[in-house]
This record gives structure tokens, C-alpha cells and sequence, in this order.
């Protein structure tokens, strides 16, 4: 099993919140966390741009990877939003089993 850490930042608060819930509801993430607001600074379309932004670390398994970048992409207000993975190669055992359990998909009953 493979796990991720996943990037993204979003422009504010509201639009953090009801992705991280949009993933977590979805057991495509087993937990996001919502950090404090930043200041980025990037260039984008020639130009040197500056912007207040909401980051957001996703933790997840490779397998749900897809899933979790497409309903990003859905949700996310950018133009072009930062996804990126990075893999998790240690951690607390139980921790790790706890992101598998997770982000399972969920059983439907017959």
C-alpha cells in the first residue's frame, strides 16, 4: 500500500473548508488538514503575482490518487489549482492503517 501526502491551496477559509469536507465526505482523504492562511508569491501568465491562500495537506492512499485529483479539479476555484503528491514513506503504523481504513471505498449494502 501506498501512501500520499497531497497539496493544494486554496483563496480562502470557505473554499478550504467545503473541499476538505467535499474529500473527507467522499473517502477519498482519511483526514485534511486546513492550515492558516499564507502569502504566495508565483508568476502566472507572464506576470509576478502575490495572493493570500488557505493550504491544505491531504492524506490519502495511491490508489484513490485519481479520484481524489479529479473531484479537486471539480471543486477547486482556480483556473489551474496546485495538486501535488508526495509519498508518505514511514509513519506510525497505526496512523498509516488508519488512512487505508479510511479511504476505502464505502460498502453499499445489497
Amino acid at each position: 500500500m501506498s501512501h500520499l501526502l497531497v497539496l493544494t491551496n486554496l483563496p480562502d477559509t470557505a473554499s478550504a473548508q467545503a473541499l476538505a469536507r467535499v474529500l473527507v465526505d467522499q473517502r477519498l482523504a482519511a483526514c485534511v488538514n486546513i492550515m492558516a492562511p499564507a502569502s504566495s508569491l508565483y508568476r502566472w501568465q507572464g506576470k509576478i503575482e502575490s495572493a493570500a491562500e488557505v493550504l491544505l495537506l491531504i492524506k490519502t492512499m495511491a490508489q484513490r490518487y485519481d479520484a481524489l485529483e479529479a473531484a479537486i479539479k471539480t471543486h477547486h476555484p482556480y483556473e489551474l489549482p496546485e495538486i501535488v503528491a508526495i509519498p508518505i514513506t514511514q509513519g506510525l503504523p497505526g496512523y498509516l492503517a488508519w488512512i487505508e481504513a479510511e479511504t476505502r471505498a464505502a460498502v453499499q449494502p445489497c
